[in-house]
């Protein structure tokens, strides 16, 4: 696997790969999901876009010895030495092989060499308790504050929030 900045030559291969391990059945079957998937896209090209023009976004893309993107994950500049991480996905049917691992640590070196972040967030459906112990074995730990999901679902989702201190 090979890790490198998104461009928008990626993005239509990458969308598939995110709805993919986001949204549907392949999504459903996944270990990080404990509950059924939301409908509706997860995101869009032009949101993709979006990240690429933004000075204060990283979207980094696994590509497989092909070329063909497998992954990716967004890295979002907060401010105040803090760092967002999200949209983090591996096809699913490459799951469960490090692959997720390698991606976390890329963004963590980024966020601290491109915005200076001594600090990495992220929110996890609350429900996900597989993925949150995934995370926490990382050295991610749950923070206390909780979230809505951004999206308004019956029943609703409730989001965790988990933090990690990152090496300068």
């Amino acid at each position: 696997m090979h890790i490198r900045p998104a461009t928008a030559i990626d993005l239509p291969r990458l969308h598939r790969v995110i709805e993919r391990a986001y949204r549907g059945e392949a999504a459903s079957e996944s270990w990080a999901i404990e509950s059924p998937p939301p409908t509706g896209p997860r995101t869009s090209i032009p949101a993709l876009e979006a990240i690429l023009s933004d000075p204060a976004e990283r979207l980094l893309v696994a590509l497989d010895e092909d070329g063909t993107p497998i992954g990716c994950v967004q890295i979002s500049d907060l401010g105040q030495s803090r760092a967002y991480l999200g949209l983090l996905c591996i096809d699913p049917d490459l799951q469960s092989g490090g692959l997720g691992h390698a991606l976390l640590a890329a963004a963590e070196r980024l966020a601290v060499a491109t915005f200076h972040s001594r600090r990495m967030e992220m929110t996890v459906i609350a429900s996900h308790d597989r993925l949150i112990a995934y995370y926490r074995r990382r050295g991610y730990a749950p923070t206390g504050e909780r979230r809505p999901y951004p999206v308004p679902l019956d029943p609703p989702y409730e989001m965790l929030v988990l933090a990690k201190a990152l090496a300068a």
